[in-house]
């Protein structure tokens, strides 16, 4: 299943950011980059662990974008955390606990992998802001496939230049053909990402808008978080696998 066709929409509205208020359930280490199973099983721990705790969810606020994602207080707007779309490497809307989105990433101050969950109200808050993460990481390839463009061209007029003046031989680096300089480290970045979600089409309601939160009247009345080991509810998973920059990418959602 591909990306709703409209979803270029937003395109503009997402580079400016997309925002969700969510709960934030915690965080727990995980031993792999992704995996359906893997975050499952993280999913599993962090609500086991939230609820056991007698403290209330912390509300945040996701300002998501091709950046990646800024996670802040609610009530107070510190910032809790600034993630970049390139250390992200899995988001799912969990099937389980179908109100539950979560992202797995790299730690910032090392090489471990974080998976962190937060609770949405609706299940379609859930998909969308999933979603809306899978969208920010097609901008972000775009961005950097159209970056890469303007550094061939920039290489090229460098070496016409050069070579009208009849300075080929000493001409910089710049002019060597762009392909033996691709930044292989930024393109396997790219690739790496993956994404697990249980999407349908978002309805109307439940599109995040520009720069202003989606607002939920039942906080505090019902977190909604159900038994982690309870829930039946059958959905439909779907991976998407990305692929690595190219001409025209197809960003295709595998069931």
């Amino acid at each position: 299943m591909e990306l709703p066709e409209n979803w270029t929409d937003t395109k503009e509205t997402l580079q400016d950011g997309m925002v969700f208020n969510v709960k934030y359930l915690g965080m727990t280490l995980v031993g792999q980059p992704k995996g359906e199973d893997m975050a499952s099983a993280a999913i599993r721990r962090i609500v086991t662990t939230a609820r056991a705790s007698a403290k209330k969810f912390q509300k945040v606020t996701l300002t998501i974008s091709p950046k990646g994602i800024i996670m802040t207080d609610t009530e107070t707007t510190d910032l809790i955390e600034n993630v970049s779309i390139y250390r992200i490497s899995y988001c799912t809307a969990d099937k389980t606990q179908d109100k539950v989105f979560a992202y797995v990433s790299q730690s910032q101050f090392n090489e471990t992998l974080e998976c962190h969950a937060f609770l949405c109200q609706k299940k379609k808050i859930a998909q969308a802001v999933t979603l809306t993460v899978a969208q920010a990481f097609k901008v972000a390839l775009d961005l950097w496939e159209i970056a890469q463009e303007d550094k061939s061209k920039k290489a090229r007029t460098c070496c016409s230049c050069a070579a009208s003046k009849g300075q080929t031989q000493t001409a910089g680096p710049q002019c060597v053909p762009s392909e033996q300089h691709k930044p292989l480290v930024m393109e396997e970045k790219l690739r790496r990402p993956f994404f697990s979600a249980s999407l349908s089409s978002p309805s109307p309601r439940s599109n995040p808008t520009r720069r202003r939160p989606i607002k939920h009247d039942s906080w505090d009345v019902d977190d909604g978080l159900d038994d982690p080991f309870s829930s039946n509810m059958e959905v439909e998973e779907m991976d998407t696998d990305w692929p690595s920059p190219a001409p025209n990418p197809s960003l295709t959602m595998q069931i």
